[in-house]
Formats: structure tokens, C-alpha cells, sequence
């Protein structure tokens, strides 16, 4: 049970020398994650419906 004790308190100590980012950092790092999804997913729609429509010409013409 002491190694329990000591790995927590082992945890605590690196947690307190971790140099946590900025509130405005924090912001701009967060627009840019939810930016860059949703261009990859516009991205991935677009490639999807690109393939989907190419697709449907292909067996239509048959």
C-alpha cells in the first residue's frame, strides 16, 4: 500500500512543476484544433461526394 502512497505523491509533485499554458494560449490552441477539424472535415465531405456522385454516373450508364 506504501507504493500507492508514494506514486501519488510522486504524481503531485510533477504536476506541480508542469508549466501550464495561458488562458489566451488555451483559447488560440482550441479555435485552432476546432478549425482545422472542420476543414478536414469539409475536406472529407467533399471527397466523399466527389466518389458518391462518380459512383452513381458509373452504374446509371448501364
Amino acid at each position: 500500500m506504501q507504493k500507492v502512497f508514494d506514486y501519488i505523491k510522486e504524481a503531485i509533485e510533477e504536476l506541480k512543476r508542469v508549466q501550464w499554458p495561458t488562458k489566451k494560449q488555451t483559447i488560440r490552441l482550441t479555435v485552432l484544433v476546432i478549425g482545422v477539424s472542420v476543414g478536414v472535415g469539409l475536406y472529407v465531405s467533399g471527397l466523399d461526394y466527389v466518389f458518391a456522385k462518380t459512383i452513381e454516373l458509373m452504374l446509371s450508364q448501364k
